[in-house]
């Protein structure tokens, strides 16, 4: 979930609103108010790109759009209230764990048998996936992601370290690349998935409706994650709050050899002195019990449109455009983020984008997230018990014990602990 836990400490440096006003042609279709307002969720290395190619696909498509870049970590609530009461913006940049409880909420309008919710056979599936809910289209796929291991090249190289395909090949290589500093484990809940995934557990069975976050796999996928701390094989930040800003700053600083992250982070690392040299810079798939069996979560996000717009059809052919082969040809070619059309990657531009290149077998590969109304609500109580598990205050599987229990009693209360 790229990422109500993810990217608070990004989010907190974004202006809370940039007013991009397009001059388009006309009013847009009849009884449609001709403006579309596009809250965009991105970042500040990621807004001009999107506001850019709003103006130009209302240039293009003859209404007006005015962009509003909104903070991510407020955007979903923000929206919610908004909605409620039959404003806020007429197309959202939604997170893709959001779109299936606003379209429970009843606050997006049903894309299903337009034209973005006609053209899905060039999406890959994961990402399409996660606009669906009760077998109708609610958004149409904007970017996906994944995580991946990133790794100091130079650092590795001098140690006589390949990047490490198993947890345990990150031990072993704690030898030689100075203990601690070999890998900043932060203690997210997003950045727990790849550990549970690669042990071969989940958090809930949405199919069965049960609950499995306290599964056996699950309880020895974090007790790896701790045996890294244990090793002296890897350092992290007791306080949740500041540890995915701790994990940015070591290593951009060069003061860790590797971390677990997405793409979204590749231009912030850039900017470290660690990677002036962007080709010090390396990406691999993350590690896993066994070579070859790692695993991470699809994240990214879609592009939704609410119920009761005013500018409905406008709306629509901006998210038809926003999301085409073209637009996100340039997103991949000047962002560095994985598409979701396959078309996309055909391009030779973006074939040659070393981040998208690197990321393209990952987020084919990406494990599927619960694409249900509740998936975003499984994080919070996961994400205490993960901390607690790497600070030693609780064994994994009491602290599973707990989740499963928080799960059943305040987030999918018809769901039976597996």
């Amino acid at each position: 979930m790229r990422r109500t836990t993810l990217v608070n400490a990004l989010a907190a440096g974004m202006a809370a609103a940039l007013a991009l006003t397009a001059c388009g042609g006309g009013g847009g279709p009849a009884g449609d108010s001709g403006e579309v307002v596009f809250w965009d969720t991105s970042g500040p290395n990621e807004s001009p790109v999107f506001g850019a190619i709003a103006q130009e696909c209302a240039a293009r498509g003859g209404y007006r759009v005015r962009t509003e870049v909104v903070a991510f970590d407020q955007a979903l609530n923000n929206y919610k209230t908004a909605a409620q009461g039959g404003q806020g913006p007429d197309v959202l940049r939604a997170e893709v764990a959001w779109v299936p409880q606003l379209a429970k909420l009843g606050y997006l309008v049903d894309l299903t048998g337009t034209e973005p919710g006609r053209d899905t056979g060039d999406f890959l599936a994961t990402p399409l996936g996660s606009t669906r809910y009760q077998d109708k289209s609610y958004g149409v796929p904007q970017v996906t992601d994944s995580l991946a291991l990133f790794y100091n090249r130079k650092l590795l190289a001098d140690a006589g370290v390949e990047p490490p395909r198993t947890w345990d090949e990150v031990k072993a290589a704690a030898v030689r690349l100075g203990g601690e500093k070999t890998f900043f484990l932060n203690n997210d809940a997003y950045y727990a998935l790849p550990f549970i995934y690669g042990a071969g557990g989940d958090l809930v069975d949405a199919s069965a409706k049960k609950i499995v976050v306290n599964s056996p796999e699950n309880v020895r996928a974090l007790r790896t994650a701790k045996g890294l701390l244990d090793a002296k094989a890897a350092t992290t930040a007791l306080d949740p709050a500041n540890s995915y800003h701790n994990m940015q700053a070591a290593f951009s600083a060069g003061e860790v050899a590797m971390v677990v992250n997405g793409p979204w982070s590749v231009a912030d690392y850039l900017k470290g002195p660690a990677f002036a040299d962007p080709a010090n810079l390396g990406i691999a798939p993350v590690p896993g019990e066994e070579a070859g069996k790692g695993s991470a979560p699809v994240g990214g996000h879609d592009y939704v449109v609410r119920q009761g717009t005013r500018a409905k059809e406008s709306s629509i052919r901006f998210v038809s455009c926003m999301s085409s082969t073209a637009s996100q040809v340039r997103v991949a070619k000047e962002l560095g983020l994985p598409p979701t059309r396959k078309s996309a990657y055909a391009d030779p531009g973006v074939q040659a984008n070393a981040i998208v290149s690197a990321f393209q077998p990952v987020v084919t590969a990406a494990h599927a997230r619960p694409w249900i109304p509740e998936g975003g609500q499984l994080f919070d109580p996961l994400k205490i018990a993960y901390a607690d598990v790497l600070a030693g205050a609780k064994d994994a599987e009491a602290a599973l014990d707990e989740v499963a229990k928080a799960y059943q009693d305040q987030v999918v209360t018809d769901y039976r602990i597996g």
